[in-house]
């Protein structure tokens, strides 16, 4: 025998607004997106200033900043699916994707580092370098040495055999120079910077040496990196990701106000040294990337595959156009 119970009015209508309640719940909830940075980078100014304008979540997604002790880790946290996105070079991409691991880069910044002596020193060119001792950033295979040694060697200049080479990380590489323990350095742009606001002397930047191995474009230099299946699975949450990015470096870039809220992060509390960071840091926004871009970044990947060789680009010595977001839906 079946038994039929009537359910109360009142329970009808909680249950109607606790499914109505449930449902905006689920409507409102923004979509994560990981991305694993360094700790210090230069990165998390645009990243911390999307969180404190809330940036994303007007853009449909909750950001989640993972903070890495070095880029390895990155890397490997991507590999892994324990971040969406992580910062890094085209050229590691490229790399990657000679090894049927399909990433993608959206670039980011064009900021470069520099060449670096004290403002009395003697070195006023690249030839003047030789039997100096040379501080390098980033090893053997960081693309401003790469591409100095490229510019060198079209001046027949070998850098690889007549300077003492010294690398190191760049906060100990700016302390060994102000010690004089190096006669020049070339490190990344937020250090040559602080050298800057110091006194010291640019002898030539990485733009500069791309223009004089000709070609004359400025490229980005890092961007976010990401797995091709999950950019084109969340095409619309990356690009309202990229689009927060742009918008966050705008916000620093126009507004006193959100500048220093980030102060902190660029651990100096010197006037002249937060101003050289920003205008270096606003200088490296990306305003076009297009086909002329594209064909640059490959053209100094061609040279960068023949200075760094094997260790730099494994057995990729083209670049792969396919490399690079094109927003696609």
């Amino acid at each position: 025998m079946q038994r039929f119970y009537k359910t109360p009015l009142t329970t009808i209508l909680f249950l109607a607004f606790l499914s109505i309640f449930l449902s905006d719940g689920i409507a409102d909830a923004k979509t994560p997106i990981k991305i694993s940075v360094l700790k210090f980078g230069t990165v998390n100014w645009t990243l911390q200033t999307i969180k404190k304008a809330r940036l994303d979540h007007k853009n449909g997604f909750e950001l989640i900043i993972q903070p890495l002790a070095n880029s390895q880790a990155g890397k490997i946290a991507l590999q892994a699916h324990a971040a969406d996105i992580i910062v890094s070079d085209w050229t590691w991409v490229a790399r990657q994707r000679g090894l049927s691991t399909h990433y993608l880069f959206a670039p980011y910044s064009s900021s470069a580092g520099s060449l670096m002596v004290p403002n009395q020193s003697p070195i006023r060119s690249i030839k003047d370098l030789a039997n100096k001792r040379l501080g390098i950033a980033g090893g053997g295979l960081d693309k401003n040495w790469l591409l100095l040694r490229a510019l060198a060697l079209q001046e027949n200049i070998n850098l690889q055999t007549n300077i003492d080479k010294v690398f190191g990380a760049p906060p100990l590489l700016n302390n060994l120079i102000k010690r004089g323990q190096l006669d020049a350095l070339i490190n990344y742009w937020h250090y040559s910077a602080r050298l800057k606001a110091e006194g010291y002397r640019e002898i030539i930047n990485t733009h500069e040496i791309i223009r004089r191995l000709g070609i004359n474009k400025t490229v980005p230099i890092i961007g976010y990196v990401f797995k091709e299946q999950w950019a084109v699975k969340n095409s619309k949450k990356l690009n309202n990701f990229l689009s927060a990015s742009a918008d966050a470096a705008n916000l620093l870039c126009s507004s006193n106000r959100h500048w220093n809220a980030i102060l902190p992060l660029t651990r100096t509390n010197d006037k002249q040294t937060q101003q050289l960071l920003r205008n270096h840091y606003c200088k490296g926004r990306i305003t076009t990337f297009a086909d002329e871009e594209k064909q640059a970044i490959a053209n100094i990947y061609s040279i960068l595959a023949v200075t760094g060789g094997e260790q730099l680009v494994g057995s990729v010595k083209q670049l792969d156009p396919q490399i690079f977001w094109d927003n696609h839906p």
